[in-house]
């Protein structure tokens, strides 16, 4: 579960982007100046916000882990840093007990078993040393950026932004994930990548980073589509449920949950993780054509859980025509999960297979098992092990609504 959240969402704005007039990758983007935007943090109470309801609805779908925004370009920390007074512990919510919004999610979703990753972006377009972001620097464009700083003014920022990192890798217990952003606005070196990293490893050493610290990176991240191939050896696709990553009411472009669960079927298949985003209101609480989603989703995960996690990429593509994913050790039976998303014809063809070690085909969901018969070549009938295709009968009472998943058990080799 990714969780892009700002004070903005009062107004129903996208999260950071407004500021700036907008992004072509965010075509429901508003626009506005950034004093209008700044603002709002003055305002800012989310009572609604149920952080433990949000992690049981995270597990229910078979999430296994939660990336918080702690702090997105427009500068704004969703916890109670002590470097900046830009801050959700100085709104209404946080005043004057300090309530920290990082530190309940991250309690709340630990609490549930989950695992805990803090989004954090490297450009601020609040903080004056980056320098902020003023209506002189409009129209925002990819590989532009304001004049850089000054030595000086870029040597405080730095102090700033590690002085932030240490908070949050020292304040919330274990950090399993760094996520970070908006690193394309300097150069690289600008960074000093090196000493990010260095100090990341020294505070959190199991934490993973993503490959948007210039030059580092555990896992690669395809935004907003799942590659056709994988794309290195750990991924994970980020995916927003409509076009927009913060709560925006003018979005309503919602994906369908089986295009949703489609894409998760896709992405576990090349062996890949699906990061799906939610978007709460001003008020804290999750929009209901999010939770519906959410909802059928864990419906879904409730009965083939187990072709998803914990697995690997499955068969080659002109093997079964859709994703699928393994499970299985040499030496022990491997099961292979083949994902329908299209509803088949009467029977479904797999190849490449060692036909007399399968053992057995069923339905993932209910366990029935299925009828099939195997095919090789006359001459390779006559190997002891050899490769063909098994035809799979499918009745129709056993079509999922959303994905169908069939599991072959396939026996080691002799």
């Amino acid at each position: 579960m990714f969780v892009h959240w700002d004070h903005a969402s009062q107004r129903g704005w996208e999260v950071s982007w407004p500021l700036v007039g907008g992004v072509f990758s965010l075509p429901k983007s508003q626009q506005t100046t950034a004093a209008e935007y700044h603002a709002l943090a003055a305002t800012f109470d989310p009572t609604g916000y149920d952080p433990v309801g949000l992690a049981q609805t995270a597990a229910a779908a078979g999430m296994r882990y939660v990336v918080f925004t702690a702090r997105h370009h427009n500068g704004y920390s969703m916890y109670d840093t002590a470097v900046s007074d830009h801050k959700v512990s100085n709104s209404p919510y946080g005043a004057p007990s300090g309530r920290d919004l990082v530190r309940e999610t991250a309690d709340a979703f630990r609490a549930e078993g989950l695992h805990v990753g803090l989004y954090y972006s490297l450009s601020d377009w609040y903080h004056p040393d980056y320098p902020a972001w003023t209506e002189d620097f409009r129209p925002y464009r990819l590989g532009f950026s304001p004049p850089l700083p000054t030595d000086e003014q870029a040597n405080r920022f730095r102090g700033y932004m590690m002085a932030q990192l240490r908070e949050l890798l020292t304040g919330y217990g274990r950090i399993d994930i760094v996520w970070f952003d908006g690193g394309w606005e300097r150069p690289a070196t600008w960074w000093d990548t090196g000493a990010v990293e260095s100090l990341i490893h020294d505070l959190q050493p199991d934490a993973l980073i993503n490959d948007r610290l210039p030059g580092r990176g555990d896992f690669m991240t395809p935004e907003q589509f799942v590659p056709a191939t994988a794309p290195g050896a750990r991924w994970e696709s980020c995916l927003t449920m409509n076009d927009s990553w913060g709560y925006n009411p003018d979005d309503t472009e919602y994906k369908s949950a089986r295009a949703i669960i489609h894409a998760l079927c896709e992405t576990a298949g090349r062996g890949g993780n699906l990061l799906l985003n939610v978007s709460p209101k001003g008020d804290g609480t999750i929009p209901d054509e999010q939770t519906v989603r959410l909802a059928e989703v864990a419906g879904w995960m409730s009965r083939h859980a187990s072709a998803i996690h914990d697995t690997t990429a499955g068969l080659e593509p002109w093997q079964f025509y859709g994703p699928s994913t393994r499970t299985g050790q040499a030496g022990s039976s491997v099961l292979v999960n083949l994902f329908l998303l299209m509803r088949p014809y009467e029977t479904v063809t797999v190849r490449g297979l060692p036909v007399r070690r399968v053992q057995s085909v069923r339905m993932l969901a209910s366990g029935t098992e299925l009828r099939f018969d195997t095919r090789t070549g006359i001459f390779e009938s006559l190997m002891p092990d050899p490769d063909g295709e098994i035809i799979i009968t499918v009745p129709a009472t056993e079509i999922d609504e959303y994905a169908t998943v069939l599991q072959v058990e396939i026996t080691p080799a002799p």
